[in-house]
């Protein structure tokens, strides 16, 4: 895994190559590497029955987000057919798409509006490079399991209160203590009842 992370930003790069087989390999060795990253955080999270239950059903649990220098989004974006960008919220500096593969691989390609800017993922193109760059959690309340997670686990969420996400979602983001002194930024992500993910 150590060697795959310090090769993180040429596997990123091969999500736009014109050879569909290297793309689908580059998409399922970053969603693996997302989901090693976050698995010692879930798991504890997931032992607590009452956040497990309010986890969405089905394999479909977890999307790996991706950040790219906007450049490479674009060229990412045209090698998977000018995928339709997500309906983010003007406010917040991301631009995004997300991409699914066969058994419930999906990442959420992000970019910067503003690469001179201090939006999150600006300062995480600046401080770290091209990498991954947060788990998503589907969760099907996304204020509970909040409230769960600070109560039974003290941690605190970025955000006091739930904010609007991509797609109409409602989100919040905890960057929890992983491994080794790191910690991983996990966005719990409550998808309105009627709406699937695409």
């Amino acid at each position: 895994m150590a060697d795959a992370d310090s090769h993180i930003g040429a596997i990123i790069a091969q999500l736009a190559s014109a050879d569909a087989v290297k793309r689908e390999q580059a998409a399922r060795t970053l969603f693996r590497l997302g989901c090693a990253k976050a698995e010692p955080v879930l798991r504890n999270w997931f032992a607590d029955s009452e956040f497990r239950a309010l986890a969405r059903s089905g394999s479909s649990l977890l999307t790996v987000g991706v950040a790219a220098h906007p450049t490479l989004f674009e060229k990412i974006r045209g090698a998977f057919g000018s995928v339709r960008l997500a309906d983010a919220p003007a406010d917040q500096d991301v631009i995004e798409f997300e991409l699914e593969f066969a058994n419930s691989v999906r990442l959420d390609i992000l970019t910067t509006r503003d690469p001179d800017g201090n939006g999150a993922i600006s300062t995480f193109l600046k401080r770290f490079g091209e990498g991954i760059q947060q788990i998503e959690c589907d969760v099907r309340d996304v204020v509970r399991a909040t409230e769960l997670l600070k109560m039974r686990f003290g941690l605190q969420p970025v955000y006091s209160e739930t904010h609007a996400g991509a797609n109409n979602t409602r989100v919040n983001f905890f960057l929890a203590p992983a491994s080794e002194n790191q910690k991983v930024l996990i966005e719990l992500v409550e998808v309105p009842q009627k709406q699937k993910r695409r």
